[in-house]
């Protein structure tokens, strides 16, 4: 009897000290706009697309630059999760908190019966400086301490469930070594012949790769079609959303279909095509280079569109932050900071939203009709093109109160649009 009741005791005892009741590390519900833009900085000034092969450069990683990779990484994959990142010489400490029915395989029930011992899962890690890439030295999930002779098979097995397998080998080909120092981290890296195509390559699945040709393809046809050298944006949303819903009651992942209509809007929007992230796309048919329009302005479908397709892909905050990080940095020299903008930035918010959550209810009220204002509301009252020091005169600066009201009113004329409701 007592040989029938060791299993799940035992695993009953291994919840309870692997579980935890609160989350070790709670993030930030929004990003600052400095910690974007450093971000954004940062890859630019590494994009491999502008490296020599062989040539061997250094990145330097501020605690705070690698915690917000690591955490809106990890939220790609498991939403709701959160990181923390710190430096010492010689070694780094990774924190990530994620709850327990954010896991992949772990159904509601299966969440429901753990409740008891914990609903979130703790996880920490600390690596090691080698003369490469950094080794795990140690590994904690809540109060459960994991040898070390198990972590790098684990770590293996992860890495392939994952489908992280040959990002990894490229880290172990690119990478000289990582240097670790309290604060910051130093990678020195050389790309080689053919890694950036392999990066390229690696940034879509062939499953998600062979989901967007059908859209460029219709986007093709549509631009072939239009006359002048601007479109109406609803005029190519509308028809692309159409396909989405025929592929869907085909059988096809609504959600997806809609991700992959908007991610080849939004590659259009910015001046770019499928072929510009993916190698093996290159010979696809392209979409005639035109203007988007929305709201009779060419820059509204660009915000709405870049946040629709970022909360698409799991990363509702970032969307938020990338553009209020826009206007932020517009205010600093550019055009300025502008509230119509940011309404388009919430509205596009609202759509890549209703996309995933509602996705066959979302194409079918797209099959209705389409029109801007079904889209964006009334914006043109918004203040705008306001300089730094008169956004802050005016207003406050962001958080200010008087910047809030304003953020609210958005809020409420983009609630009172039918279709965004």
């Amino acid at each position: 009897m007592l040989v029938l009741l060791l299993p799940p005791l035992l695993v009953a005892g291994v919840l309870a000290v692997a579980l935890q009741r609160e989350p070790a590390v709670v993030g930030a519900a929004e990003l600052a706009p400095a910690d974007v833009a450093r971000a954004v900085s940062l890859l630019r000034t590494h994009d491999p697309r502008r490296a020599v092969p062989g040539a061997v450069s250094t990145a330097l990683l501020q605690e705070g630059e690698l915690e917000l990779l690591f955490s809106h990484g990890a939220r790609r994959w498991l939403p709701g999760t959160s990181g923390h990142v710190a430096f010492v010489r010689g070694s780094a400490q990774l924190r990530l908190s994620t709850h327990l029915g954010s896991l992949p395989g772990v159904g509601a029930q299966a969440a429901a019966l753990a409740a008891p011992f914990g609903r979130w899962v703790n996880v920490e890690l600390e690596l090691q400086e080698t003369g490469g890439l950094p080794a795990i030295a140690s590994a904690r999930v809540g109060g459960l301490p994991l040898p070390a002779r198990v972590l790098e098979p684990l770590a293996q097995r992860l890495l392939e469930r994952s489908g992280f397998t040959a990002e990894w080998q490229l880290a172990q080909e690119v990478v000289r070594r990582v240097r670790f120092e309290a604060g910051h981290a130093l990678v020195i890296y050389a790309w080689q012949p053919g890694s950036v195509q392999r990066v390229m390559a690696s940034l879509l699945t062939p499953e998600e790769l062979a989901r967007l040709k059908p859209y460029q393809d219709r986007l093709a046809g549509i631009t072939q079609q239009a006359a002048g050298w601007q479109l109406p944006m609803v005029q190519a949303l509308g028809p692309l959303f159409g396909l989405a819903a025929q592929r869907s009651a085909a059988g096809a992942d609504a959600a997806a279909e809609n991700r992959a209509a908007l991610v080849v809007l939004t590659l259009f929007a910015n001046g770019r095509h499928v072929g510009s992230v993916a190698p093996a796309a290159r010979a696809w048919s392209r979409p005639r280079p035109l203007r988007l329009t929305l709201g009779g302005r060419e820059d509204f479908p660009q915000h709405f569109l870049v946040s629709a397709a970022l909360v698409t892909e799991g990363s509702s905050p970032l969307s938020r932050a990338i553009g209020l990080y826009k206007e932020v940095a517009d205010s600093r020299g550019g055009s300025g900071f502008s509230f119509n903008d940011m309404a388009a930035n919430r509205a596009g918010t609202r759509f890549g939203e209703l996309a995933q959550a509602q996705p066959q209810e979302l194409q079918r009220r797209l099959a209705a009709g389409l029109r801007d204002e079904d889209l964006l509301p009334a914006v043109a009252d918004l203040p705008e093109f306001l300089p730094e020091p008169e956004f802050r005169r005016r207003f406050g600066g962001v958080g200010a109160p008087a910047y809030e009201a304003l953020l609210a009113d958005i809020a409420q004329r983009i609630a009172a649009v039918p279709l965004l409701r």
